[in-house]
C-alpha cells in the first residue's frame, strides 16, 4: 500500500482530505494555485506546491509534485460557471504526459453527478448509467472521465459526488435569496464533506481503482420542501419556486458505495450535520 499520495487541488474538499490522509499516516503532497496558501499547507504538514492547470500545460514543479507517489487525486473544479470559455478537457490533456512519466499507478478523479442530465420522471441513476449531460460543464466532465478511464498507463476511479455540503457551505445559502427557482419537485441529491472523505479513504484502503462510484446520501426529499425546512432552521428567507414548469431531476443511486466498498454513510441531510 502506498504511503505517499499527491492531491491536486487543496480547497474546500482537498485540504481536509489531505489532513485526513496524514492522520492515516500517509505522506501527502498538496497543490494550490495561490502562493499565499502554501504556508497553510506547510502548517498542516502537507508538502506544498504551487501548481495551476492551463490549456498550455501545468505551471509549477509538476514533476516533483508527482514524484514518489503512486496515487494521484485530481480534485480540480472545471471553473466553467465563472468562465464558460474554459477548456477543461485541454487542461487535463496536458496533465497526462507528466503523469505518464511519473510513479503514479492509480488516479482518483473527483467528478460530479452533473454528468447526468435532469429529466422529467426523475430517472434512477446508477454507476452503470451512461452519462448524458447536455450542459457545457457536464459534457466536458464526460470527456475528461473518458480521457482518464481509457489511459493504459494508470488505473482511474471516477468518483462522482452529488451536491456538496458541510462546514460553511450549504446550497440553501444561495437558494434562499432567489425567486422563480426551477424544478421544485425534483429529488435532492446531496453529500456531506465527512462522507466524501470517508469514501475516498475507503477507496484507497480497498485499492478500488478502475471503478466508477456515484456518491449521494441515500435519502432524496423533494427540493422545495427540503430547502424550505432548511432555510427556516437557518433563519434565511424561504426560496420562491416555479411550479408552472414541469420539474426535471434525477435520483442518484449510491448502492455500489455501500455494497462494493462496505461504506455506511455517516451524515444525513439535516443542517445539524453542518
Amino acid at each position: 500500500m502506498t504511503k505517499q499520495i499527491s492531491v491536486l487541488g487543496t480547497g474546500w474538499l482537498g485540504l481536509p482530505l489531505a489532513k485526513a490522509l496524514i492522520e492515516e499516516n500517509y505522506t501527502v503532497k498538496g497543490s494550490t494555485t495561490s502562493e499565499d496558501k502554501l504556508e497553510n499547507l506547510v502548517k498542516n504538514k502537507i508538502i506544498g506546491y504551487q501548481i495551476a492547470l492551463t490549456e498550455e500545460g501545468p505551471t509549477g514543479d509538476i514533476t516533483s509534485f508527482l514524484s514518489g507517489s503512486d496515487i494521484l487525486i485530481i480534485n480540480i473544479p472545471p471553473g466553467l460557471r465563472r468562465n464558460p470559455k474554459v477548456n477543461f478537457v485541454a487542461k487535463i490533456q496536458t496533465l497526462l504526459p507528466p503523469i505518464e512519466k511519473s510513479t503514479i499507478k492509480n488516479v482518483l478523479f473527483v467528478s460530479s453527478t452533473s454528468v447526468f442530465a435532469d429529466l422529467e420522471g426523475f430517472p434512477l441513476v446508477s454507476d452503470e448509467t451512461v452519462p448524458n449531460a447536455t450542459s457545457n460543464a457536464g459534457k466536458q466532465l464526460i470527456e475528461v472521465e473518458k480521457l482518464l478511464q481509457n489511459h493504459k498507463n494508470f488505473k482511474t476511479t471516477l468518483l462522482r459526488f452529488a451536491g456538496l455540503f458541510g462546514p460553511n457551505r450549504h446550497p440553501a445559502n444561495m437558494l434562499s435569496r432567489r425567486s422563480n427557482i426551477k424544478n421544485p419537485k425534483a429529488p435532492v441529491n446531496l453529500i456531506h464533506l465527512d462522507d466524501c472523505l470517508g469514501i475516498i479513504k475507503k477507496i484507497i484502503k480497498t485499492k478500488s481503482f478502475g471503478e466508477v462510484f456515484n456518491a449521494s446520501y441515500p435519502d432524496h426529499p423533494d427540493k422545495a420542501k427540503y430547502y424550505r425546512t432548511v432555510c427556516e432552521k437557518m433563519g434565511l428567507p424561504v426560496p420562491d419556486y416555479d411550479y408552472e414548469t414541469h420539474s426535471k431531476g434525477k435520483i442518484i443511486n449510491s448502492n455500489k458505495i455501500e455494497n462494493a466498498l462496505g461504506y455506511s454513510f455517516k451524515r444525513n441531510l439535516d443542517i445539524t450535520s453542518l
